[in-house]
């Protein structure tokens, strides 16, 4: 199945499981107030300054709901938005609309939240060779929305999930044992299966760090150096070299992103992009 065609499966399915939810067996108070007939016009309108991020979303879930609405962007994904910009308008059947409205707030509010924080994030360190990384830290069944949110935002999706990428973490080397020996495994692994994924070690110190440049060859594609003091890790980019991508992580913020960059790192992985994210306000508005 092509990539494209999964994606638009699970859209397909946040909507129907998104509408179950919040209408179950219907959206009786429109259904009470308004003629069936009705068609009305809409616009969504930013109350606070953010990176807008959803409108493609959007327009699924109104064509989900009235296969003949009619969406009019006037504002692309990933655009920095000021209170009061008006994004789109959309024309619809009146029950439905109002069905939608919720579904459509709510995931546009926390896309564009974590949208803005992608852009803040990446704009910190525009000027430096380095890639901001998204992690597993998402939502539990939304995180390809959310993934999806931090590359509107500008900055780049890690693994999406424990199924396309071998990381290594502290965890595992001390329920095996050591990294060598996880490492290791992991070839045994690859052999057994006739498998080949990228494959990140995380190290806790310099020591972990030799061990994985001198185990690792062939087979490991990064090393994670887990809440290094910008000094000590300024010395492995160092001993790393060109060997392998270097990666850095643990409590990443706002304040230090810039200079954990400017230590030479490749990457840069913060879970703060989407769990610490903040939803934006905007509202949905009946045109009369």
């Amino acid at each position: 199945m092509k990539e494209e065609q999964v994606e638009l499966d699970k859209i397909k399915e946040f909507i129907i499981r998104g509408l179950q939810e919040d209408v179950k067996d219907g959206d009786h108070t429109s259904l009470a107030c308004i003629p069936s007939e009705n068609n009305d016009r809409a616009k969504l309108l930013v109350k606070e300054d953010c990176v807008i991020a959803g409108i493609e979303l959007a327009k699924h879930i109104f064509h989900h709901v009235d296969p003949n609405s009619k969406v009019e962007v006037l504002i692309e994904d990933g655009t920095a938005v000021k209170y009061g910009d008006i994004v789109f308008t959309v024309s619809c059947n009146s029950q439905a609309l109002l069905k939608a409205e919720r579904l459509v707030l709510n995931s546009m509010q926390r896309m564009s939240g974590i949208a803005t924080l992608s852009r803040q994030f990446k704009n910190e360190v525009a000027d430096l060779p380095v890639t901001i990384l998204d992690t597993r830290k998402t939502t539990p069944l939304i995180r390809f929305l959310e993934k999806w949110a931090v590359r509107i935002g500008g900055s780049s999706n890690y693994r999406d999930g424990l199924y396309d990428w071998i990381m290594i973490k502290d965890n595992h080397v001390d329920a095996c044992g050591n990294i060598p020996k996880a490492i290791q495994k992991v070839r045994d692994y690859f052999a057994t299966n006739d498998m080949k994924l990228g494959m990140t070690v995380e190290v806790r110190n310099l020591d972990e760090l030799k061990q994985t440049m001198e185990h690792g060859k062939g087979v490991v594609t990064r090393i994670m150096l887990d809440n290094f003091e910008l000094d000590l890790m300024r010395k492995a980019v160092e001993l790393v070299g060109d060997a392998y991508e270097v990666e850095a992580s643990g409590g990443i913020t706002m304040e230090t992103v810039r200079n954990v960059a400017l230590t030479g790192v490749d990457f840069i992985s913060s879970g703060a992009i989407t769990h610490s994210s903040e939803s934006k306000d905007m509202s949905l508005k009946i045109i009369k």
